[in-house]
């Protein structure tokens, strides 16, 4: 099969498309024939060299998230059948034209969605509901606050905090306010240079309940004045660096949560846990429009270099797909 191997570390010119060998699914797996996947930040961090696959395998192939058919299954897997339309994340390997994975982290992708499309459900959806959910413990009524709400996981945030009752605020940069406003947002709040924290503060006095945060930085000392007394914050990502001067007094007397999580690094169980609890409570909402992929556009698996630097350069609103020959 053909599949993306990196040698070595640096810039979009380090993804080499190679011929690998096919993959062999374990007692507990399935092989999919990958339709198309998306890119994630993490991605490019591990390009880069700063975001090493946990897994430690010796041949170094990228990609957190996949769509797809069956094409074999182990000898112990019964979730399955050959043929059958999956999706699913997970710790690398997912830029290739095939790959196995542990049967209980695949979703079936819902009727109404097309295979390619499905591609760019997986990661920021799972993500997005875990951090606000069942991490940040954000319910029906309560105000979430999304930052980067036009990113993959931001649109994913926004859908499933209007699609559980909740009311959702997000930051974003200059130009991609109207896709937030589409998708059911509350509050869209421009980022830097705007001072989005006094307008937050106008608007919703008694502060936010969840806050997930994929930016860090300069954003954590914002987030602790930002988030209600008891409330969460939830660390997600730290594309703004992770290393700034905090209030850490404000976590005190708020009485808040300041939650660290990462899908990836955590043991197949869980991700397992999470994948199956998120099919039984959010798939069916695909099925009645609640929630829909986002995309904001397409690359074959030849120019995913290309894809890669739109990605860097900050102007994609939605996912990235990444379709297979």
């Amino acid at each position: 099969m053909r599949a993306v191997v990196l040698h070595s570390h640096g810039g979009p010119e380090v993804l080499t498309i190679e011929e690998v060998a096919d993959p062999v699914p374990g007692p507990d797996e399935v092989v999919v024939r990958i339709a198309a996947t998306a890119l994630n930040r993490a991605d490019l961090l591990q390009r880069m060299g700063l975001y090493a696959d946990p897994r430690g395998l010796a041949q170094e192939i990228p990609g957190l998230e996949f769509a797809g058919t069956v094409e074999s299954v182990g000898e112990r897997s019964r979730m399955w059948r050959v043929g059958d339309r999956v999706m699913g994340i997970e710790a690398g390997g997912a830029y290739a034209q095939r790959i196995a994975t542990h049967e209980r982290q695949l979703l079936a992708v819902p009727a109404d969605i097309e295979l390619v499309d499905a591609a760019a459900i997986p990661e920021v959806f799972l993500t997005a509901w875990d951090a606000l959910v069942l991490q940040g413990g954000l319910t029906s009524g309560r105000w979430a606050l999304v930052h980067a709400g036009a990113s993959g996981v931001g649109t994913a945030a926004i859908q499933i905090a209007k699609a559980i009752g909740a009311r959702v605020a997000v930051t974003v940069s200059a130009g991609k306010a109207a896709l937030c406003r589409e998708l059911g947002a509350d509050l869209v709040l421009q980022r830097s240079p705007h001072d989005w924290l006094a307008d937050a503060t106008a608007a919703v006095g008694a502060g936010f309940d969840t806050v997930l945060d994929v930016i860090g930085g300069e954003e954590v000392d914002r987030n602790l004045q930002a988030v209600a007394p008891k409330g969460t914050i939830v660390q997600v990502g730290l594309m703004g660096g992770g290393r700034t001067q905090v209030n850490v007094g404000l976590l005190l007397t708020k009485r808040a949560h300041w939650v660290g999580t990462t899908l990836r690094t955590r043991p197949i169980e869980e991700k397992a846990a999470v994948t199956r609890k998120f099919a039984a409570e959010m798939l069916p909402l695909f099925g009645t429009g609640a929630l829909r992929p986002v995309i904001d556009c397409r690359f074959p698996f030849e120019q995913i270099g290309e894809a890669h630097r739109l990605m860097e350069s900050n102007a994609n609103a939605g996912k990235i797909v990444i379709e297979m020959p």
